[in-house]
């Protein structure tokens, strides 16, 4: 090692002993290190590149309808008066208010 590279490398590791500054820069980049794994197991166990936007998806009116009246919950006769006050914009025709 010539003279120059001594003087630095000694300048550097302060005889031995890494300085304050040099601890401070591990700790942050151990920090930010750490942090990237833990945020790339949680994208990888929510789906990849679909995990961040996937959002629960909730079930429209007519949806809701289509399945109650899939699943026997309500009759054909309230099933299309149903549908038809949704689809006519809440406009009823007959009957009381």
């Amino acid at each position: 090692m010539d003279n120059a590279s001594t003087v630095l490398f000694a300048d550097m590791w302060d005889n031995g002993h890494m300085g304050g500054g040099w601890w401070i820069m591990m700790m942050i980049w151990m920090v930010l290190f750490w942090g990237a794994v833990i945020v790339g197991v949680v994208w990888l166990a929510r789906g990849g590149p679909s995990g961040w936007s996937r959002a629960e998806r909730r079930e429209t009116p007519l949806e809701i309808l289509d399945r109650r009246f899939a699943e026997g919950d309500i009759s054909a006769d309230e099933y299309h008066d149903r549908r038809e006050v949704m689809t006519s914009g809440g406009a009823r025709t007959g009957g009381s208010p």
